[in-house]
């Protein structure tokens, strides 16, 4: 049986140096890292404030599109990050929309793969609005 024990410490710490890392590239508009960051497969899927990106190759063309400048991200006001065993990840971040009255949230599945890494393998941004739509 695979062990699924949750958060354990040497692993969190792993997949929460990988997700910073990520940020900081996100802000800097680092394509390369932001590449490296993903699983370079067809499968992997990435839905962004406006568009989706179903496989690497148009993943990284929205990257590579997107001006350079400010983030969208003001301010953290939560971030969950839980690990699965040595090989299963999951990054939650809830964040203030700068400029807006909006809440972003980003969300990301990370595998461990045994060749090249741990690898986000599908993502999510999304905003919520503070109005229920029912």
């Amino acid at each position: 049986m695979t062990d699924m024990t949750p958060n354990i410490p040497e692993v969190l710490a792993e997949v929460t140096a990988l997700f910073e890392r990520y940020e900081k590239a996100l802000a800097e508009k680092d394509v390369d890292v932001l590449d490296d960051t993903f699983w370079n497969s067809p499968l992997t899927i990435r839905y962004a404030m406006h568009e989706n990106g179903y496989g690497f190759d148009e993943i990284h063309s929205h990257r590579v599109r997107r001006p350079k400048g400010p983030g969208i991200k003001e301010k953290r006001l939560r971030l969950e990050i839980m690990t699965l065993g040595r090989d299963f990840a999951t990054t939650n971040l809830e964040f203030k929309i700068r400029d807006k009255d909006l809440i972003g949230r980003q969300s990301q599945t990370w595998v461990r793969f045994p060749d090249i890494g741990w690898k986000v393998v599908a993502a999510h941004v999304s905003t919520m609005d503070k109005a229920p739509l029912w």
